[in-house]
């Protein structure tokens, strides 16, 4: 069954159209992803699930039912907030039992400190947000919101904060916990990598509306328009076709049979697994080629045929 459902939802600001005309259906138990840049409505739409923001037009349905006229805790839904939002007078026990004590819930302590052992902090309860770390009070935002079990669980960009090797870390046990519990999740963020790892469908947002919605393998292999392919990742462009660095291919001699362009080798990069070679192409524009290790055989200067699978190729109309 359809957790969420947006129908046709729009929402206007003085001056701006912030989201325009998205429909979107969630299933329960799901992870789920707004991808998109800053300004392209993936936070406002957020809000209006969430019941922050109003929907100018346009339905909001949780379960079948419209809730546009609900408040925030009229909804059966959780938010995360990217700052956390923790009480600085209470400790990480104290802020998770706080939305079961404002709903009258019994046996707070022991939901509340089920909660801190999923995400891994029962031994922390007594501490107050002052003494925890960053990915502490992530984790201690997280267990408030799944201790209430809401039918859906909204992320607002939760690891922004959190330095690259944390986030990678959160990443994992934010997959987990979502397993685990079985709630539906759907996450804000603009970090591509975050969204095809998490995500077992995303949404790529662009002025306002969803450009494409479909599985990361959908969306990064054969995206929709060449803002999902751009956005996604690197593209090289030889024509009308597009072609990421990982399908691309150098040579010294021209191939048969495979399309290919005469280039030279502008630098070549070592990244620790591979090597991109950045080349410009004689019929001007650039493009890098994503190799292998063992193919680290290439010199700056050096005149050599970019060439591809037509198979790889991406065509927009």
């Amino acid at each position: 069954m359809q957790v969420l459902e947006l129908r046709n939802v729009v929402k206007d600001f003085p001056g701006q159209r912030a989201v325009d005309g998205v429909t979107l259906s969630l299933e329960r138990g799901g992870f789920y992803s707004l991808l998109g840049p800053s300004g392209c409505g993936k936070t406002t739409t957020l809000r209006l699930v969430g019941g922050f923001e109003t929907p100018t037009a346009g339905e909001v349905l949780l379960d079948g039912a419209v809730v546009n006229a609900l408040k925030p805790y009229q909804r059966d839904v959780s938010t995360v907030f990217q700052s956390y939002a923790l009480f600085p007078h209470l400790t990480a026990l104290g802020n998770v039992e706080f939305g079961l004590r404002e709903r009258g819930i019994p046996h707070r302590r022991k939901r509340a400190l089920q909660a801190l052992e999923l995400v891994q902090l029962a031994s922390k309860a007594e501490r107050f947000p002052s003494a925890l770390s960053g990915g502490e009070k992530q984790r201690v935002a997280l267990a408030r919101s799944l201790v209430l079990e809401p039918r859906l669980l909204l992320l607002d960009e939760p690891l922004a904060a959190l330095d690259p090797d944390l986030r990678k870390q959160m990443r994992a046990e934010l997959k987990a916990m979502q397993r685990k519990t079985g709630i539906t999740f759907l996450l804000v963020t603009h970090d591509q990598e975050e969204a095809l790892s998490l995500s077992d469908k995303l949404a790529v947002m662009n002025r306002g509306r969803i450009e494409q919605f479909g599985t990361p393998e959908e969306v990064y292999l054969h995206p929709a328009t060449a803002f999902v392919a751009g956005f996604l990742g690197a593209v090289n462009w030889f024509g009308d076709a597009g072609v990421r660095p990982e399908s691309t291919r150098v040579a010294r001699d021209q191939p048969a049979n495979v399309p290919s362009r005469r280039a030279s080798v502008e630098s070549v990069l070592f990244l620790g697994n591979c090597v991109h070679v950045n080349a410009m192409l004689d019929t001007g524009g650039r493009a890098i080629a994503e190799l292998a290790l063992a193919q680290n055989h290439f010199r700056e200067g050096e005149a050599v045929w970019l060439h591809w699978n037509p198979a790889d190729e991406m065509r927009f109309s």
